[in-house]
């Protein structure tokens, strides 16, 4: 088995450990800022210390240059994207179930290509167009809330709609400038690279959310840090999977790297049945399947 497909599925296992912790912690008192910022917090620390370790022990061909101007426009880019991107998906949480709310974010596919057509001009076969008609369906089945107890008029376009959609865009973005910036890095060691960028990442990402923790919520700061044996486990995860994606990443195209890791919808559906006793919908089950044929639609005909 390739190494980037190993690095791909236990992200994605790891990923769903995360926002399964990051969910109870809105459960905690903390608000969807707080939960995030747990996030990186702790993270940070052991993204550092793994590229130095890493850098360290190559020995004479460890050493790397600084990263370039062009290195930080993607990192930052896509560290900002997956700030915005997690900011969506907690709040997610509140208005759908968790293997819905995962399922959401796995649109990116469909919408990078509109964004192609639209925007770069880029050809789409018949089929790829097909493929894009059944990934809105499967979103319309996703979208669609219980009906109401009043009996009263049940909208598709909602809030879970819109904040799924922006979320599996950003997520999108984060991953095109990860994947941008570990080919900046000046070494022929795809770990290396992997964690140099995730470092780098990470902290910038960790500064950026404290700066904006303080300015519009002060208080947030201390109730992370107060419940720091929860907050920890967000970051530990949290760090672990970043570093498989990022490894895939230099190791192969974020598409099919994302692609892959659709398989988190899976993991996400097992942990809100068995932990969290959520009943999906038979609904929610079928947009999820026919989500799923879209992405694998549009990944064999871009392949």
């Amino acid at each position: 088995m390739s190494p980037w497909i190993l690095a791909t599925l236990a992200a994605a296992a790891v990923q769903t450990v995360r926002f399964s912790l990051q969910r109870q912690l809105k459960g905690a008192g903390l608000s969807t800022g707080g939960a995030t910022f747990s996030r990186f917090l702790f993270g940070f620390p052991l993204a550092c210390l793994a590229a130095a370790v890493l850098i360290a022990t190559q020995g004479k061909g460890g050493e790397i240059a600084l990263p370039n101007a062009r290195f930080w426009a993607f990192g930052i880019a896509g560290g900002i994207a997956q700030i915005a991107a997690t900011f969506c998906t907690v709040a997610l949480f509140s208005e759908r179930s968790f293997a819905v709310g995962i399922a959401f974010t796995k649109t990116e596919t469909v919408q990078v290509a509109l964004f192609s057509t639209l925007v770069l001009g880029d050809r789409i076969p018949p089929l790829g167009y097909l493929a894009i008609v059944i990934g809105v369906a499967g979103v319309i089945l996703l979208s669609r809330p219980p009906k109401r107890a009043d009996g009263g008029k049940v909208t598709v376009f909602n809030r879970a709609t819109l904040l799924g959609l922006i979320a599996g865009a950003l997520f999108g973005a984060s991953a095109i400038g990860y994947r941008g910036a570990t080919l900046e890095v000046a070494s022929t060691d795809p770990l290396i690279r992997a964690a140099v960028a995730l470092a780098c990442v990470t902290t910038f990402q960790t500064v950026a959310m404290a700066l904006w923790l303080r300015w519009r919520d002060p208080g947030e700061l201390t109730r992370v840090l107060g419940a720091w044996r929860s907050t920890a486990l967000v970051g530990l995860t949290g760090v672990a999977g970043s570093f498989g994606w990022f490894t895939a990443f230099t190791l192969e195209n974020a598409a099919y790297v994302r692609s892959l890791g659709q398989i988190e919808l899976l993991f996400s559906f097992v942990v809100s049945t068995l932990i969290f006793r959520e009943r999906s919908h038979p609904r929610e089950v079928a947009g999820m399947a026919v989500l799923v044929v879209s992405i694998v639609m549009i990944v064999w005909i871009s392949a």
